[in-house]
């Protein structure tokens, strides 16, 4: 993945969000309910765009380049990538 930074914790993620500095978060398709709401209650505080991933932990763990479950994923910089036009282009 091509990124320019990211963090792949939920409390980090909880953090960049409420600082503003995300930009994108990705929820995977089975992460908690209580979890899910908390993350789009506070992008929505933010106005954080946050993209439902359709795949599990497993397949968004295996996207972002790592050998273990990830949840949530907070892209702050986008670097050289075209993520964040990717998800508003499916947003809407």
């Amino acid at each position: 993945m091509s990124l320019g930074d990211w963090s792949v914790r939920l409390r980090r993620s909880l953090e960049l969000t409420l600082c503003s500095v995300a930009k994108l978060v990705l929820i995977a398709g089975n992460c908690p309910p209580l979890r899910k709401s908390e993350i789009e209650y506070y992008a929505m505080l933010s106005k954080t765009t946050v993209h439902h991933f359709s795949g599990t932990n497993v397949a968004l763990g295996t996207a972002a380049g790592k050998l273990f479950r990830v949840g949530v994923m907070t892209v702050s910089d986008q670097g050289d990538s075209d993520l964040l036009n990717f998800a508003e282009g499916n947003a809407a």
